[in-house]
């Protein structure tokens, strides 16, 4: 019996590490950012709005707990998440959290609700209206992000490069815009930009991952 309570006990210490390397909130947004595409270190720090010294902390964090794997590329350390499991946690972790804690929820209908209220894209709606030469969807994350995965399709005009490339969009077409998922306001940018320049315009909440799950559901 002492020998099943110490196996027990061992198994739950090792779960534990996983639950106390997420205890930290900038933790879980460099796996969030992470989970978008490999990134260095100093790319990290300017997503993150932190420093290079604290990113390399939480990282080395994230990589002792064997959610992170890293590899040299010149003079940079790139860092990557460690399987495709890392990512569907990440995903779960997200979904529970607005289902359970009241907190969330206040959050999102406070300040993420008035930017929802945008007139959104369903995937159907965007696969059909593609299929038909309707609409012109574009990726405006950063284009190492585009270039890693993207939705098939889509042009990469990163945000901060949409303004001075609009006037090369076609003008005989619908925009939809869509970024990292819904709590991810670049797409709402860019759509109130191509509002103000008389561009009909849409925001798809969903991310490159949701559209590989519908893609694999629609078989």
């Amino acid at each position: 019996m002492s020998d099943i309570r110490t196996l027990k006990d061992s198994l739950y210490q090792e779960f534990a590490r996983i639950g106390k390397c997420l205890s930290s909130p900038k933790r879980l947004e460099l796996l969030d950012l992470l989970s978008q595409s490999p990134k260095s270190v100093e790319g990290l720090a300017k997503n993150s709005g932190m420093t290079v010294a604290n990113v390399s902390k939480h990282l080395q964090t994230l990589h002792n707990a064997r959610l992170v794997n890293f590899r040299k590329q010149g003079n940079y350390v790139i860092y990557e998440l460690a399987d495709q499991a890392v990512l569907d946690f990440i995903a779960s972790l997200k979904g529970l959290s607005e289902k359970q804690l009241v907190q969330v929820q206040y959050l999102k209908n406070e300040y993420l609700n008035p930017h929802f209220e945008l007139q959104g894209l369903s995937l159907p709606e965007l696969k059909c209206r593609m299929e038909n030469g309707e609409v012109l969807l574009l990726d405006v994350r950063p284009k190492e992000e585009y270039e890693v995965a993207h939705i098939p399709g889509a042009l990469s005009v990163p945000i901060e490069e949409l303004e001075e490339k609009l006037a090369s969009l076609p003008t005989n077409l619908d925009v939809v815009a869509y970024c990292r998922g819904p709590y991810c306001l670049m797409s709402v940018e860019a759509v109130e930009l191509l509002k103000t320049r008389g561009i009909t315009a849409f925001r798809l909440e969903k991310s490159v991952q949701d559209w590989k799950e519908f893609a694999k559901e629609e078989g």
